[in-house]
């Protein structure tokens, strides 16, 4: 019985925030669903869920994007790790990351959750902390702005000429933790680009 991975889109709802900073971890949880050409459907979970495979022969893949605003994310991953029986270390949640530099991505397991208030939830509602992240660099904003209305601000000009290279790399990183395990996604993704 091949093993099933949850892999969680961390965003908020609806057309307004769609290309947002904070919606990176849906842009992600997308990609793998269109690589795989899978549709997303309701889930009684609160989330819309695309079920399919890492690869053939591989492991099964539950792609999920809570309804849910960010700050609330952890009912909808709870309750869809509950549903398909998958335990929190095969729960992996992608996420923006304010600490990271724009166009980096970093893989860990467990730790805090840097402030943010999508991957807090998550733990708290999973009742630990020891989950899978993959973490999309987005930057801190220039100058004074707030890193509240930096989130929720769509991506700038320039970032928008890489950013489909950022999410096909972070897409690549949750297939290689799924298949190749933590340390390998981390020794491909924490190298430095060439």
């Amino acid at each position: 019985m091949p093993e099933t991975w949850l892999v969680v889109g961390l965003g908020n709802p609806g057309p307004r925030y769609e290309r947002t900073r904070h919606n990176i971890g849906q842009l992600v949880v997308d990609e793998l669903a269109d690589r795989r050409r899978e549709a997303f459907r309701a889930h009684k979970a609160n989330a819309r869920v695309a079920e399919t495979w890492s690869r053939p022969g591989g492991s099964r893949l539950i792609l999920a994007k809570p309804n849910s605003f960010m700050n609330v994310s952890g009912g909808p991953a709870s309750g869809l790790a509950s549903y398909y029986r998958v335990e929190p270390d095969r729960v992996v949640v992608v996420h923006d990351d304010l600490d990271l530099p724009y166009d980096t991505i970093k893989l860990k397991v467990g730790g805090g959750h840097g402030g943010h208030n999508g991957v807090r939830d998550v733990a708290k509602a999973l009742g630990t902390a020891e989950f899978p992240r993959v973490r999309v660099g987005i930057g801190r904003p220039p100058g004074s702005k707030d890193p509240a209305d930096w989130v929720l601000d769509e991506f700038g000009a320039t970032e928008r000429q890489t950013l489909p290279i950022l999410v096909s790399d972070a897409a690549d990183a949750v297939e290689l933790l799924v298949d190749g395990g933590l340390l390998a996604a981390q020794q491909r993704f924490h190298a430095p680009r060439l």
